[in-house]
């Protein structure tokens, strides 16, 4: 990239780093303890891996719902709108620009946290993915009590199939953490609640005024 000022600005509230890093621990702790259910190792023992991966489940419910209230309390809900414009810009920037060392097209700012191609992905895992999850979760997990009405076997088909997926988004979403101004940038924001943006970002879009601090200006690398 080019040299330039750079400005952290306050990004990220502390329930939402909170809810952020409690959710990957909750994804991992339920990929190890899914894949042992399988039978693809032994960690915990199969009946063990069993209990936790139920009780994780189930607090995963809670914190999802949690996380929901939140959003629509907060009005934060709205970082998840979708939208198309620059969506085409974002899709080049990350298959070429990105590998030839140009600037994201889209900076982020506290009103807009969330790139277009972030905003579709992030909105289609929490609406559809994680719902389904959770559900043939559940249902799996009371399965006896719905014998003759659901086939388990589909049930345990599905929530495999939607694992695979949440671990597919994973991978991809830990690589995109490299991806910012410098490749710890984006995970030191979701620490400490700051991130690294150009200088000339304009921040004309807070939407958390009482959490509103002036931003701190450093030199670029």
């Amino acid at each position: 990239m080019k040299n330039h000022k750079t400005m952290k600005i306050y990004l990220y509230t502390k329930f939402e780093r909170f809810w952020h890093w409690l959710q990957a621990a909750m994804i991992i702790s339920l990929v190890v303890t899914g894949l042992e259910i399988h039978g693809t190792y032994t960690l915990f023992g199969f009946k063990t891996a069993v209990t936790i991966h139920n009780y994780i489940g189930l607090s995963w419910v809670v914190l999802f719902v949690l996380f929901v209230f939140w959003l629509l309390t907060t009005g934060e809900w709205k970082q998840y709108i979708p939208t198309t414009k620059k969506l085409l810009s974002v899709i080049i920037y990350y298959s070429f620009g990105i590998f030839q060392g140009k600037e994201h097209p889209v900076e982020k700012t506290p009103g807009s946290k969330h790139n277009p191609l972030q905003r579709l992905s992030y909105l289609g895992i929490s609406t559809f993915l994680f719902p389904i999850q959770l559900l043939t979760g559940i249902l799996y997990y009371q399965g006896s009590n719905f014998q003759g009405t659901i086939p388990l076997g589909v049930l345990a088909v599905v929530h495999t199939l939607i694992a695979i997926l949440v671990v597919n988004f994973l991978v991809i979403h830990l690589y995109m953490t490299t991806t910012g101004h410098t490749i710890f940038g984006h995970i030191a924001g979701m620490i400490t609640g700051w991130e690294e943006v150009h200088e000339a970002t304009k921040l004309e879009k807070w939407e958390t005024p009482k959490e509103k601090p002036n931003p701190i200006y450093e030199e670029g690398k």
